[in-house]
Order: C-alpha cells, then sequence, then structure tokens
C-alpha cells in the first residue's frame, strides 16, 4: 500500500441477526480501519439500519453488532 489514502467502502444491508454478512462486514471494517492510510465508510442500507439499533437482545451464539458499529464510529465514516 502506499502512503496515498485508500478509502474502502462497505455496504450493509443485511439485518443483524439471522447470518453472518453484517458481522463479517464490520469485522473487516475494524481490521482494515487500524491499518495506516486506510479509511473506511460504512453504509447501512435497508434491514442493514437495525445493526444500529440501542438496546439489542443479542441472541445467543452471536456477537452484538451494535457494539460493534459502536466502536467504528470513532473511527470511520458510518451513514444511515
Amino acid at each position: 500500500m502506499s502512503e496515498a489514502t485508500k478509502t474502502l467502502l462497505i455496504v450493509v444491508n443485511d439485518g443483524p441477526y439471522g447470518n453472518e454478512r453484517p458481522y463479517n462486514a464490520l469485522r473487516m471494517a475494524l481490521n482494515v480501519v487500524k491499518r495506516p492510510g486506510a479509511k473506511v465508510r460504512v453504509f447501512l442500507l435497508g434491514d442493514g439500519v437495525t445493526c444500529v439499533r440501542r438496546g439489542q437482545k443479542t441472541p445467543d451464539g452471536y456477537y452484538n453488532v451494535e457494539r460493534m458499529v459502536r466502536g467504528l464510529v470513532s473511527r470511520a465514516d458510518v451513514a444511515t
């Protein structure tokens, strides 16, 4: 990666639970944003907007997606 800033756009359009796509997208965003010269933008679309809903009751066996988004907000651009 060169010294220039690289921007990664991630679109999340699935609800937070039921499949692993939102979890994997947010996990990737959290790891990429740590790299020097990397910028991450996350766009929550459709059912993906429910990933930021406060007070989610996390089903057994799932990570709390709300907490993942909260950790990402301070380091990346998140739009709904």
